[in-house]
């Protein structure tokens, strides 16, 4: 079949997609920019082309796209909370069901949440309607329902990650006492593949779930059993909604944003109604504590392929940040290090790769940290989202408060953009140089400042950058000399 595959750069359609391909099928990925889509292994398969398409934008129909059999629609704004969402939900929703229509779309799979509560939060209204407006363009629609989805990388798994592993003691919101049926992704994806083109189930809509009705509490202590930690965890009734995403905010790696609208749902009973479609389809679903037990296993041998991290969810900023990629020179600050490589470059060049997260950055740790929470009291993304893994990096992907522009190792460039809170934009940039006189790492940190206080902000912070920068290049070049392959 000829698949079309919105959201492929989502948490979803990027673990979707090797397993279309896998099974024989043809995809066409829609996404809104090309650059951020993987361009190595399955990614770069014969049977996958990309199409750079912004649903909320009326799309013209590329005369080159051919007719497609199935649509996936995987597309969510929930992190657009300063706008009205909902709204465009629905339009991307109508845009993409045109879309659809002229392609000859024989069956569409939308992938949207439990909605059995008789009050719903704005979220989950919001996916209530997008499933309505897709069923009104005649084409069989086949609705999968899931609530809180468990995986390596998942906007709830990691949120939890965050509180059960920084709390041994919490004071926690009533919600706490919500309850809901969590799903493994694992099977998320199951039977998203499995609905894929069979009849029976065209025009159906699904409540998908696994096999455990928990409270927000007790999957919080079923994690903390798995990482083996004890955790006591008391409700109260004062924490008011604002709070309560204050709190969600500060502790977790999440936006404000998605915490606020997290907080909201999370007041909602999200439990599936029963229906025999896991049988239908021959799918044992997993229990939540071996869900959390799977996810670990996939972190530990480095193989999470998506996190919500690297979504435009957890960035502060809502338009394409890849217009960023060429960096200003004009009406700029910079400080440019450059230093000998006298080692091997590749290690160099490892080092490089490993920056942040866990590893850090090579001088004053500390001060990284410090300015992480100084962000967080202003709204900002921290330092709290690290790196989706120890040793890759893709264009696009978030490192700590900063955003992957553009990352080539062959050509030896890395180039990040700061998503904290500045008054300015700030760009920071790495090169090794190959040159017959001699090897060289080149770091330009650049700076672009917003009026008066973006100048007086780096004229405060110029102390600082002699000790962070120099070291910073320094431990980079000292990080590849010691590399065991050098020894």
């Amino acid at each position: 079949m000829r698949v079309l595959l919105t959201g492929a750069n989502g948490y979803i359609g990027k673990r979707l997609l090797p397993l279309l391909v896998r099974a024989g099928h043809e995809v066409v990925c829609c996404v809104r920019d090309r650059r951020r889509f993987p361009s190595e292994g399955i990614y770069a398969h014969p049977a996958v082309t990309v199409l750079e398409i912004d649903f909320l934008k009326k799309p013209a129909l590329d005369a080159t796209i051919p007719r497609i059999d199935a649509a996936y629609y995987l597309i969510h704004s929930m992190s657009d909370a300063s706008r009205d969402f909902c709204a465009l939900e629905e339009a991307s929703a109508i845009h993409f069901l045109e879309l659809a229509n002229r392609l000859g779309v024989r069956q569409i799979l939308y992938l949207g949440g439990i909605v059995n509560e008789a009050r719903l939060s704005r979220h989950l209204q919001s996916r209530s309607n997008v499933d309505a407006i897709l069923r009104s363009g005649g084409i069989p629609v086949t609705t999968l329902k899931a609530g809180i989805v468990v995986g390596s990388g998942s906007s709830s798994f990691e949120i939890i990650r965050d509180l059960v592993e920084k709390l041994p003691i919490m004071v926690t919101p009533r919600w706490l006492n919500t309850r809901i049926q969590p799903i493994a992704v694992r099977d998320v994806l199951e039977f998203l593949l499995r609905c894929l083109g069979d009849p029976r189930f065209a025009g159906g809509s699904y409540d998908i779930a696994g096999p455990d009705i928990l409270t927000y509490k007790q999957m919080l202590l079923q994690f903390a059993e798995v990482r083996g930690l004890k955790r006591r965890i008391w409700t109260i009734p004062v924490m008011t909604p604002r709070l309560s995403s204050y709190w969600l905010y500060f502790v977790t790696s999440t936006s404000y944003r998605l915490a606020v609208n997290l907080v909201n749902s999370m007041k909602v009973e999200v439990v599936a109604r029963p229906n025999d479609l896991a049988s239908q389809l021959g799918i044992a679903t997993i229990p939540y504590r071996r869900a959390v037990e799977l996810a670990f296993e996939t972190i530990e041998r480095n193989g999470v392929v998506s996190s919500w991290k690297d979504s435009r969810v957890s960035s502060g900023f809502g338009e394409s940040l890849m217009e960023r990629v060429v960096v200003p020179r004009n009406g700029c600050y910079f400080d440019r290090r450059i230093k000998p490589i006298a080692g091997d470059t590749s290690k160099v060049l490892d080092a490089i790769w490993s920056i942040g997260g866990e590893t850090g950055w090579y001088y004053g740790d500390w001060l990284w940290r410090l300015r992480g929470i100084i962000d967080k009291m202003f709204g900002g993304v921290g330092l709290r989202r690290g790196r989706t893994d120890p040793h890759r990096i893709r264009t696009g992907d978030t490192l700590d408060f900063w955003r992957v522009l553009a990352a080539d190792r062959d050509a030896g460039r890395l180039l990040l953009y700061a998503e904290m809170r500045l008054p300015g934009e700030a760009w920071l940039e790495f090169r090794v140089v190959k040159d017959p006189g001699g090897d060289r790492l080149e770091q330009c940190a650049t700076f672009r400042p917003k009026g008066l206080s973006g100048r007086a902000y780096w004229y405060a912070v110029l102390p600082f950058h002699h000790f962070v920068f120099e070291g910073m290049a320094r431990g980079i070049l000292e990080r590849g000399a010691a590399s065991p392959a050098n020894e």
